[in-house]
């Protein structure tokens, strides 16, 4: 194995152990709210390991995040289908706005599964969406730019 995927490998581990870490202890060690969910899981696959991926950048992670989120509540709460059908829809056309908007980001794409089988509502936009990806995106150009000296954003 060469020394540069080792060293790419424990810095992705490092870093998302880090970001994930300081979410988690937000979500349940104060009365702040929630800063957590799922999919933040795999933008550190991107963002840690891949940073250079357009899909990286901090304009794709907030507003893919947020657009997917904003569909899953909008189906949630407003089309009246059976969840069978809701769910795909849902999916659909968070992926589609994503990339009409170009800001996609992938992990993004779960985001309207989570939303409609946790039954959220608005308030889920700004904790733990909004809050959750502020968080990520300090940490993305603070742990990537100063401590692994790459370009980012």
């Amino acid at each position: 194995m060469k020394k540069d995927k080792i060293y790419q490998s424990l810095l992705a581990l490092a870093f998302s152990t880090i970001t994930i870490g300081v979410l988690t202890l937000l979500t349940y060690k104060t009365n702040y709210g929630l800063f957590l969910i799922a999919s933040f899981g795999s933008s550190m696959v991107l963002l840690y390991g891949y940073p250079e991926s357009p899909f990286a950048k901090p304009k794709n992670i907030l507003f893919g995040h947020l657009v997917t989120s904003a569909i899953g509540i909008l189906f949630y709460n407003y089309i009246p289908l059976p969840i069978y059908i809701m769910i795909p829809l849902a999916v659909g056309f968070g992926v589609g706005l994503m990339i009409f908007l170009d800001v996609t980001h992938p992990p993004a794409g779960g985001n309207p599964i989570i939303v409609i089988l946790g039954s959220v509502s608005f308030e889920y936009l700004l904790s733990p969406i909004l809050s959750g990806c502020l968080i990520i995106i300090v940490f993305g150009i603070l742990l990537n730019k100063f401590v692994a000296q790459k370009k980012y954003p």
